[in-house]
């Protein structure tokens, strides 16, 4: 059992059986907001309209982000309708990718027990796992650069041929690209810095003329380019916009209201690698060891790209936790190479940790319920996910304990993958079980209860709030009422979409009654008693804990 990476028959069944229930895991929750319903209602909106220049979220332009993962979900729409694995298939996709990049950089840079280790690692990391199951564009974003990052890895090891280092260079300049068309200049800016740091920390030098500078930029540009040129030309305010606005402003100002502690990232990092977390110190310093005679240093390569993009995050003044989601690879690729040659003691130490957050898990279920001070009545809906955070608790407890055993009894093989396998089915516990509680956050009840009262030309307000995910389940835009945030740039080169005011909205409102035409509203219970203050006629249609549905007929 201590040669599973060499069985091939091994290697496939485990990746089979890895991938579908990858896979199959996107469908069976909501999509919760405000990533998941926002990404899927503008990809829904592009496939809807034809228009796959310009982004737009609720009918209103939305240039805070290039397009890949809008065009990939509208592609998925395109070819198997809509639906929530269909908004999610891009990032399972790009989760996996990003597993199975790893792993062969790995295989190729470090040797195949060590690629083999660096999949599993990847692949059952608590936040890389989690991240993967949620439409968001980090992970769209991380499993670019991952290409990148692995691509670079393989070229620059001591040995390749003049052929492979050309080619994986190209793999390399085209990850960045698609990182630029994921998330913008950061998909080039962050590895091209963590190049400049290694070139100073391992005194490569050389490196630079292993580039394939001139292939390269023509490439990157040939890829990353036409977009740009195409919605710049469609919509002249989008640039400024989206290169100084949501770029240098967003970095450096505070008023995106995002901003965290400096060690917010770090904070993050330590359940995030879980259940490798008994290993992580030593697989850092391990990374910063130099290999003597060696020309290229790839462990201090993944130490800097760790180390930088965690800083460089740490630094900005808008801070989410998707950010820190590309320095996953290279520590499952630091970790790998360091777990290969572990002693039984660190083998030991790292199962016997997650034995230990298991338990700490056992105890922290009971206090669940508390989690609902400011709704109180959501109480119900985190005692039905108990029994699942329970199950993960106790999937925890009894894998790192089996790990334990298999490394007191030298089986290294199978103590990592009995650890990756515990750690991969205890994140997909949580995340099941928090249907329940997630479905109650998008008001997918509510939507779908409106659906049969719509008709085409139905009006639908939204008043003092936007609800990401219910116009996706509504399969239609809504008019925002005396509400901004994410859509004050677009309001104000298309403000004839909205109405500013609640009364401007109570004006409307009380035209559609007396002319007889039935009309809907989406607001919060706050502003429903404005309105019934004023007057206005409405009757409530639909409602739960959070909002409240209304109509005037």
């Amino acid at each position: 059992m201590n040669d599973l990476y060499n069985s091939k028959k091994f290697l496939w069944s485990l990746l089979a059986v890895f991938a579908i229930v990858w896979l199959y895991v996107l469908g069976v929750r909501t999509l919760v907001p405000p990533d998941e319903g926002r990404y899927a209602e503008m990809a829904r909106e592009m496939w809807a309209s034809g228009d796959w220049i310009t982004t737009r979220l609720n009918g209103i332009k939305y240039f805070e982000k290039p397009p890949l993962q809008t065009w990939m979900n509208a592609l998925t729409f395109s070819l198997f309708g809509l639906g929530e694995w269909q908004a999610r298939l891009w990032t399972g996709l790009c989760g996996l990718g990003g597993v199975l990049t790893v792993g062969y950089a790995g295989r190729r840079v470090f040797g195949a027990r060590a690629g083999f280790y660096a999949a599993l690692t990847l692949g059952s990391s608590m936040f890389w796992v989690a991240c993967g199951q949620i439409d968001s564009l980090d992970m769209s974003l991380s499993c670019m650069m991952t290409i990148a990052l692995g691509a670079l890895l393989i070229a620059q090891r001591d040995g390749a041929t003049a052929r492979e280092q050309r080619n994986w260079m190209l793999v390399c300049w085209a990850g960045m690209a698609l990182s630029v068309l994921a998330k913008g200049l950061i998909g080039v800016v962050l590895p091209g810095a963590v190049l400049v740091i290694y070139t100073v920390v391992a005194r490569d030098l050389g490196i630079w003329k292993r580039l394939q500078l001139v292939k390269g930029l023509l490439l990157f540009f040939a890829i990353a380019t036409p977009w740009f040129v195409l919605v710049g030309i469609r919509n002249p305010e989008q640039p400024h916009f989206f290169f100084i606005h949501e770029h240098f402003e967003r970095f450096l100002l505070k008023e995106h209201h995002r901003e965290g502690a400096w060690y917010y990232f770090l904070m993050l990092l330590a359940p995030g690698i879980i259940p490798w977390l008994g290993v992580l110190p030593q697989a850092l310093f391990n990374g910063a060891r130099r290999v003597q005679g060696a020309t290229f240093q790839p462990r201090q390569m993944l130490l800097v790209w760790f180390v930088f993009i965690t800083f460089f995050f740490s630094y900005s003044s808008s801070k989410l936790p998707g950010y820190i989601l590309p320095v996953f690879p290279a520590l499952a690729l630091l970790i790998a190479s360091y777990l290969e040659n572990a002693s039984r003691q660190n083998r030991l130490i790292a199962a016997g940790l997650l034995v230990l957050i298991g338990i700490a898990g056992l105890a922290a279920v009971p206090q669940m319920v508390h989690m609902a001070v400011r709704h109180p009545e959501e109480r119900a809906m985190l005692e039905a996910h108990q029994p699942w955070v329970l199950a993960a608790a106790i999937v925890a407890t009894a894998g790192g304990a089996l790990a334990c055993l298999h490394a007191r009894q030298l089986r290294r093989d199978l103590a990592v993958l009995t650890m990756a396998i515990a750690g991969f089915v205890s994140v997909q516990l949580v995340l099941t079980g928090f249907e329940s509680y997630g479905k109650m956050r998008a008001g997918k009840a509510l939507a779908l209860k409106m659906l049969p009262a719509l008709q085409a030309d139905t009006p639908i307000y939204s008043v003092g709030t936007y609800e990401q995910s219910m116009t996706f389940y509504l399969k239609r835009t809504v008019t925002l009422v005396d509400y901004w945030d994410e859509f004050t740039f677009g309001l104000r080169q298309q403000p004839e979409l909205a109405i500013p005011t609640v009364d401007g909205f109570v004006a409307r409102w009380n035209a559609h009654t007396a002319a007889g035409v039935r009309a809907m509203a989406i607001l919060n219970q706050d502003t429903y008693e404005q309105l019934k203050a004023k007057g206005v006629p409405m009757r409530i249609y639909a409602e739960d804990t959070r909002r409240m549905v209304i109509t005037n007929l």
